[in-house]
């Protein structure tokens, strides 16, 4: 455990101070956690938003649309220059 597990905000659930950064979700890999300051309680393993003390689950939200829509852009980018080359031809 680091020694700045009280720079978090505490708990919403049990109201404990104990909180340690997250550092994988499926939703966010590496990145999202850490953009949404993603935190884990460690008396009630609660997770939270570790600066505001509320819940995560609009900001998830949020980067997983943003990360859904860049996904399909850079797909279709994709499927389109695949289709400009084979008219090319």
């Amino acid at each position: 455990m680091t020694s700045d597990m009280t720079a978090y905000a505490p708990c919403p659930k049990c109201r404990g101070s104990n909180a340690a950064p997250v550092k994988f979700t499926w939703w966010g890999g590496v990145l999202g956690p850490k953009l949404l300051k993603h935190v884990k309680c460690s008396a009630c393993g609660h997770a939270y938003n570790g600066k505001t003390g509320k819940d995560n689950t609009t900001g998830i939200l949020i980067y997983f649309a943003v990360i859904g829509a860049l996904a399909f852009i850079v797909m279709f980018m994709i499927f389109f220059a695949i289709a400009v080359m084979q008219v090319a031809k």
